[in-house]
This record gives C-alpha cells, sequence and structure tokens, in this order.
C-alpha cells in the first residue's frame, strides 16, 4: 500500500499530533474552529468513521497492520499510515498502544442544547466531572442504559479525549451530546433552559429529603434530565436546590456512595426505561 509510511525519525514534524500534542491543544487547533482528536483501537476508530468524523492520518504498529487495523486502512487507500515497532511506538507516545492502532481525526462543530433535546425524554446533564475515565464510562452506560442524549457543563473533561472515547467503546460517537453554551451559567440559567424545554430535572444526591429511585411519580414523567455531579463533592448545593426532584440511591453494609460511574449506570437504567 502506497500509503504506508515507516517511522525513521520520531521527532517528524507530521507525527506531533501523537507524541508532543496534547489533549487540550488538540481541542483548540484550528481555533476558532473545530480542533482535532485521536482515537484509540479499532473498535473505536470503527464507530469515529460510521459516525461521519474525517480520518487525517493512521499510527499503527507494524504487527496490527493486517486484521481489524488492515480492514479499516484499505477504506482510506490515500490517509497516511505511520507504522513501527511497538517499542519505537511507545517511546514516541508514552503509552502502549490499545490493539495497537491510533487515529488522528477532525472535530466537528458540536449541536446546540435545543438540537439536541429536540427529540429526546430522557438526557443526562454531567456537573464539572472532570476525569476522563468516568466521562468514558457514563457515557457508555448512557448509551447502553436508554439515555438519549449526554449535556455537558464547561468544567468537565471533553468526551473526545483519547481516554475517555476508549474507555467509552466508542459510544461517545453512538449517543448525541453537547456542551452548555459558556454564555450559559450554570446552574441558573442551563437549568432554566432544560425545565424550558419541557424537562423536570433529577438531582442524584446523598441527601435524606429525597424521592426512592423507583417512585411511580419520577417513572411517569415524560422529559427527565438526570443531573450527576463530580468525583468527591457530587452536585453543587445550589444545583439540587433548583432541580424539580432529588434522588438517593439505597445503600447497602454501611457503604456511603458509588462512584459517579457506577451511580450513572444505576440511574439510567431505572430512569431511562419506558413504563
Amino acid at each position: 500500500m502506497k500509503n504506508i509510511i515507516e517511522i525513521n525519525d520520531i521527532t517528524a514534524l507530521e507525527l506531533d499530533v501523537y507524541a508532543r500534542t496534547s489533549e487540550v491543544q488538540l481541542l483548540r487547533y484550528n481555533e476558532p474552529n473545530p480542533g482535532l482528536f485521536i482515537a484509540e483501537s479499532p473498535k473505536v476508530i470503527e464507530r469515529a468513521l460510521k459516525a461521519g468524523y474525517e480520518p487525517l492520518s493512521f499510527l499503527v504498529e507494524h504487527k496490527d497492520l493486517d486484521g481489524e487495523a488492515g480492514d479499516i486502512l484499505a477504506r482510506y487507500p490515500e490517509i497516511p499510515v505511520y507504522t513501527a515497532e511497538y517499542e519505537t511506538l511507545v517511546k514516541m507516545t508514552g503509552y502502549a498502544l490499545a490493539r495497537g492502532m491510533l487515529c488522528a481525526m477532525k472535530r466537528r462543530t458540536l449541536p446546540s442544547v435545543e438540537e439536541i433535546c429536540k427529540n429526546s425524554r430522557r438526557v443526562a446533564i454531567l456537573e464539572n466531572i472532570v476525569n476522563p475515565t468516568n466521562i468514558g464510562a457514563i457515557f457508555r452506560s448512557a448509551a447502553a442504559l436508554h439515555m438519549d442524549a449526554v449535556l455537558l457543563t464547561g468544567g468537565c473533561s471533553n468526551p473526545l479525549y483519547r481516554r475517555a472515547a476508549r474507555v467509552s467503546m466508542g459510544t461517545v460517537f453512538q449517543i448525541l451530546w453537547t456542551y452548555f453554551e459558556k454564555k450559559t451559567s450554570w446552574p441558573e440559567e442551563g437549568m432554566k433552559k432544560i425545565q424550558n424545554l419541557g424537562f423536570k430535572t433529577v438531582a442524584m444526591a446523598l441527601r435524606d429529603d429525597s424521592y426512592s429511585i423507583d417512585d411511580p411519580k419520577l417513572l411517569a414523567e415524560e422529559k427527565l434530565a438526570v443531573i450527576l455531579g463530580t468525583e468527591g463533592d457530587g452536585l453543587a448545593s445550589q444545583t439540587i436546590a433548583d432541580c424539580d426532584y432529588t434522588v438517593k440511591i439505597p445503600m447497602a453494609h454501611g457503604v456511603d456512595s458509588l462512584n459517579v460511574a457506577a451511580a450513572s449506570a444505576v440511574a439510567f437504567w431505572e430512569l431511562g426505561r419506558k413504563r
């Protein structure tokens, strides 16, 4: 294949996106236009491609040029494929490639909150969740357990960061999502916007004055927005106060709380199913 390029110099400029450009720099790569992101593993890359994201180049370990990676590469004969042995790629990127494959891709302009919510019945709202692993796990649960979309406040880690997208198994490309606009304050304006779009808001919080997660009143709501807070501190007190409902997941054996990703799976299963 003419587009296979052997890596002889790991300092080459065309490899910067894989080796010397941070996630934040990639995000801002083409400002004011959407930037770039790195997708990792054939499964994640395949789901991004099916969702219409445009590849710029591939980085593939020698032994993975065939198999799953080869099937993808064969469909893009004009896109550069940089390749080397495992040791060279680890030295260049600083980490082991999942299933031996990375892809630099173009981001797209995000839709508005109104567009996302137009045909949605159940949405998840993530408030300032900063851990990419948790973001990825929450997206996977949201896609699998009946959420129609995910909205993020400005303090959240980006769902297209490499680790978040990989942990999500590519579901970040299968479920609608967007950020609240920077000019929209949270929770004041953001909460009002969601409620004005017809959603009842549910704060997932460790409060005794709360509804049971299987309360018939909750399940009967036509539209619900399930709001989850940052690791450790949970939701801001103002967010809880502004919500229509507060819901607490019952605990056993003296356990005081769940990791936010685990809590999301419970909440989405209970509140997302059609009754």
